[in-house]
């Protein structure tokens, strides 16, 4: 089997943090980037041989996957990230599906039975060989990964209608306004998770044909479902069938698509609850990353953490609730941090203020300034998500 991760987004919804970086290379809860969920999940499930297809600003990706990821050559195992080739022409991906198909070499290369294609940038746990066991069962020429959602967030997702027997595709309408709701839970909708696994024959002969067609957006959720879905040869994995060792049943079934400051957000507010609505303390499933060679967190000076992650290289001494510190923090006395999620190696200044922000790597809040305090002078200076949160890019300076 061979894993082919699509990273080359550009992630506009999460600007700034996308502003100098791929989506997928985004920080999340503390130590973390996007792209190491979707990697822990396919090396925890034995796909061990992975090509991650990069794009739009994809430096910091590569190499936190060249200096984290390194698998036992010994074997033939390997994750690696790969840029847009041009194989096909003098000319950059024009989808998602486009991009596998001015890949291919990859597959003919490695020559495996199946193919498993998996989106980057979402939060979850996930076993693929269960999903793996029902598309061979199935006999299908793509299984894709649903998930239920309220039918009112319908416009967010593609939406798979399942056939009577709830494993058959009968229909896929990629962001509708309006769709039908399951028959047996009308308010919901199955939303595509983004992750497909595919015979090998079915997806390369489902590329050529989609390669063709002019009228094609090339997308793998636009193009290539609908396609074999007509073709009767898609199926759907309920996501909430699979499970994972040491889950919680707080946490079984949780996912997250982290593509707006809102999401990105309140997913990090779910990891900071009493009984987390997502459990990064999950050893027998653990999300890999590099931490880097840092002294632990240090309190001093009447400094004071509640509700939070704290990471390592943080230094408080101010007071700090409901947050998220990624390493090398340094939140000085008389500061205060609430409700907020900061990057590495942001320095809040004495008595300054940040309440409902995101502050990306190397932010200097000076002393006594605030952020999250006027919202008028907050929507003149910053990026304002619709529910209110306030993101500062990467070095942006803080008046």
């Amino acid at each position: 089997m061979l894993g082919i991760v699509l990273a080359g987004g550009e992630g506009k919804r999460l600007m700034p943090l996308t502003a100098d970086r791929a989506k997928p290379a985004v920080t999340f809860g503390g130590t973390y980037r996007l792209v190491d969920f979707v990697l822990s999940n396919l090396v925890n499930g034995d796909i061990l041989r992975i090509c991650v297809l990069t794009q739009y600003k994809s430096h910091s990706l590569d190499r936190h996957i060249t200096t984290t990821w390194r698998m036992s050559s010994l074997l033939g195992n390997y994750i690696t990230p790969v840029p847009a080739q041009q194989r096909l022409g003098p000319r950059w991906y024009l989808g998602s599906a486009d991009a596998i198909l001015q890949s291919l070499n990859l597959v003919y290369d490695e020559r495996p039975e199946y193919v498993a294609v998996f989106g980057a940038d979402h939060v979850y746990r996930m076993d693929p060989r269960q999903m793996l066991a029902q598309h061979i069962e199935s006999g299908a020429g793509v299984t894709v990964a649903g998930i239920r959602v309220p039918r009112a967030e319908s416009a967010s997702f593609g939406v798979i209608t399942p056939g009577s027997d709830g494993r058959t595709v009968e229909g896929f309408l990629e962001k509708p306004a309006d769709p039908p709701g399951l028959a047996d839970d009308p308010e919901c909708v199955f939303a595509s998770m983004g992750n497909y696994i595919f015979t090998t024959k079915a997806l390369i002969e489902a590329l050529q044909r989609d390669a063709e067609d002019e009228r094609s957006v090339h997308d793998m959720g636009g193009s290539i479902l609908p396609q074999l879905t007509e073709r009767g040869e898609a199926a759907l994995y309920d996501f909430s069938d699979n499970h994972v060792p040491g889950e919680t049943t707080r946490d079984q079934g949780y996912w997250r698509d982290v593509g707006t400051l809102d999401a990105y957000y309140d997913s990090h507010m779910d990891l900071i609850a009493e009984r987390p609505a997502f459990n990064l303390y999950n050893r027998q499933w653990p999300i890999y990353t590099h931490s880097g060679q840092l002294s632990p967190a240090r309190f001093n000076a009447g400094g004071i953490a509640s509700e939070s992650i704290i990471s390592a290289g943080c230094l408080i001494r101010g007071q700090v609730t409901r947050s998220v510190l990624s390493p090398g923090v340094v939140v000085d006395p008389g500061a205060v941090v609430q409700g907020s999620v900061l990057h590495d190696n942001v320095h809040i200044g004495r008595g300054a203020v940040v309440r409902g922000a995101v502050l990306d790597k190397n932010v200097e809040v000076p002393p006594g300034a605030t952020i999250g305090v006027n919202p008028e002078r907050d929507a003149e200076l910053y990026t304002v998500s619709r529910n209110g949160v306030i993101a500062l890019g990467k070095g942006q300076r803080v008046p």
